[in-house]
């Protein structure tokens, strides 16, 4: 089975996710989309949250795992629920112990777009050339796949600084 790689933009409203397949130096895309969790408490999202994701990881078996880290917010209420988010995403996924990395907004837009302050048009539109997908997903699934590419092409210098410690 070729390496899998499940990318996450994590969110307690609506979280993106991508599962891309390597094959040879082709990045093919499996799933994406974006899972809107429903419900009066953030509870019951929180639980949507890890039942979408213990499906999609059932499912697509993936390899490995990579996760948008938080940026900065505004309101501190939406970064609570943003890392609550995360939180139970980090917590499935060492429930299925995928090796997980993690990457900031910033880095991400730089690796795909070649600007840290690519706008989400831009960002869709990159991962849409990437994958060979039209009309490109709509912005959560397209985050979600620029995680996964992301760290497509991250792993190989993660791998060899892991080496020489």
């Amino acid at each position: 089975m070729p390496m899998r790689i499940l990318g996450i933009d994590p969110g307690s409203v609506y979280t993106g996710y991508a599962v891309l397949a390597i094959e040879g130096n082709k990045l093919l895309p499996l799933a994406n989309g974006r899972w809107h969790l429903r419900g009066s408490s953030i509870g019951q999202r929180l639980l949507q949250l890890q039942e979408n994701l213990q499906d999609l990881i059932e499912v697509q078996r993936p390899s490995v795992a990579a996760v948008e880290t938080v940026f900065v917010q505004k309101n501190p209420n939406t970064a609570i629920k943003l890392g609550q988010a995360r939180g139970v995403i980090l917590c499935t996924l060492a429930r299925y112990a995928l090796d997980t990395h993690e990457y900031t907004p910033a880095t991400i837009k730089q690796t795909l777009c070649g600007n840290g302050r690519a706008d989400k048009e831009q960002i869709g539109w990159m991962v849409g050339r990437l994958l060979g997908m039209r009309p490109a997903p709509e912005a959560d699934a397209a985050d979600a796949a620029a995680v996964a590419i992301c760290h497509h092409h991250h792993a190989p210098l993660r791998r060899l600084k892991a080496a020489q410690q």
